[in-house]
């Protein structure tokens, strides 16, 4: 009986730190509420337990096996990892169907009538949002001048880049070993202020079939490089928190530029070294970022429809160089953990302020299995707000910071099904199935 005692004692203080542990790291996340639920259940449960370990046998012995099976249980590896359908694309997307596309559609121009001559439903769909007050608009529900014009400012600075993207090299091709350049490429941009960089080889599904923005609107686009350099950078935590009010675009219009000026001296690079290059960046891409990220294994696409990465989730902005410089790939992990968790989670569905986002499993669209948000009704609600909104990116539980917490977390829902399911229910108990939107700091709310 005494070593039972000793291993309850253990079992209560490993509850009663990690709990300490989680308050201290809700703590300086700035997530009050999570804080308070996990320091004062540490007081209570933890120290009860610890109590109860030197005081009740019957506790002793029940508590010692739970422990162990619960911790068997969430812990032990088991369950499909690996995809259980092919969800390649059987097709490439034509950038004209997109809501970005459509919103520069200019009445009575040539494109504007010959686009919704093909689709005159869309017409009507598109002609709801247009009577709104539109992105970054005076007139919009969150609007702040300066909020709005911090965005405004890195969309204007990314756009001055777009007239560079399809420079052709100069010099005669230099030398190469893939292997080390890769390594330098990945590096450097992780250097420039990359949260990942991953190559893959390209496929013609990448690409968009008809482009649909800038001078080429209506062009053919054509796959001119092998490989594709996607470029991943994190968005702020705590800006992303404040969703969907104007720190939220201002964040993300910043790290859209960011990702861009990377994409661009990584380019240029290739470029200088005698290779074709060219960086897809906000407003000039003929790929679809995602889909180059989710197959040079950078994460999986998930109930949003947009990439979620094992350490941020959906909190990134993304960038692709495509080249023809000999590159080393990497694969892409079929990871099916991350679908099998949005699966059991639904919590951007349940906090969509437009209902844009499904709550059922993933469906066979156009012959691949996947998700897919209703673009109309998400940018409608843009158009009303004046910010591309983000709660789903807030609210996501993969969306928590990169920390020791957040990664053990993700850990235990890699191995398990059922602690997918139970990290499920903690986030939300921790905070809440539909958190509020946070507080705007005073230097930003000018």
């Amino acid at each position: 009986m005494d070593i039972l005692v000793i291993i309850s004692f253990v079992f209560s203080l490993l509850i009663f730190i990690g709990l300490i542990f989680t308050a201290i790291i809700s703590y300086c996340e700035k997530e009050i509420k999570a804080f308070h639920k996990s320091f004062w259940t540490a007081l209570l449960v933890g120290i009860s337990f610890i109590y109860l370990s030197f005081n009740s046998e019957v506790f002793t012995i029940i508590f010692s096996i739970a422990f162990i099976m619960i911790s068997l249980l969430l812990l032990i590896p088991f369950g499909r990892k690996s995809f259980p359908y092919d969800d390649t694309p059987l097709g490439q997307i034509d950038e004209r169907d997109t809501m970005f596309s459509r919103s520069e559609l200019t009445p009575g121009t040539k494109n504007y009538i010959d686009y919704y001559e093909l689709y005159p439903e869309k017409e009507k769909l598109d002609n709801i949002w247009r009577q709104k007050p539109g992105l970054l608009s005076r007139d919009a529900s969150t609007y702040n001048r300066f909020q709005y014009a911090a965005a405004d400012a890195s969309f204007v600075a990314v756009s001055h880049f777009r007239e560079l993207v399809d420079k052709t090299p100069l010099d005669e091709p230099a030398e190469i070993e893939p292997a080390r350049i890769s390594n330098f490429i990945k590096r450097w941009a992780r250097k420039l202020g990359a949260k990942e960089v991953r190559i893959t080889k390209m496929q013609e599904y990448h690409y968009y079939s008809v482009a649909g923005r800038g001078d080429d609107y209506g062009e053919p686009v054509i796959q001119r490089h092998k490989y594709g350099i996607c470029i991943a950078v994190e968005m702020d935590h705590e800006m992303m928190s404040m969703a969907p009010k104007g720190p939220t675009v201002m964040e993300s219009a910043g790290q859209y530029m960011n990702a861009g000026v990377i994409a661009m001296q990584v380019a240029e690079f290739i470029k200088l070294l005698g290779y074709n290059a060219r960086a897809h960046i906000d407003g000039r891409y003929q790929v679809v970022c995602p889909l180059v990220a989710r197959d040079a294994g950078m994460g999986e696409i998930g109930r949003m429809g947009i990439l979620m990465t094992p350490n941020v989730g959906p909190r990134v902005r993304l960038a692709v160089v495509t080249a023809d410089i000999p590159l080393i790939t990497d694969k892409r992990l079929l990871d099916y953990t991350m679908i099998d968790f949005c699966i059991k989670c639904k919590k951007c569905a349940g906090i969509c302020p437009g209902n844009a986002i499904s709550f059922d499993r993933p469906e066979v669209i156009d012959g691949v299995k996947r998700w897919q948000i209703n673009q109309e009704k998400c940018y409608d609600f843009w158009c009303r707000i004046g910010t591309d909104c983000s709660r789903c990116v807030a609210v996501c539980p993969y969306s928590h910071p990169d920390n020791v917490l957040h990664n053990s977390v993700r850990f235990g829902i890699i191995n398990s099904p059922l602690f997918r399911l139970a990290a499920v229910k903690m986030d939300d108990v921790l905070y809440g199935a539909k958190p509020p939107t946070k507080k705007t700091p005073p230097w930003l709310d000018i």
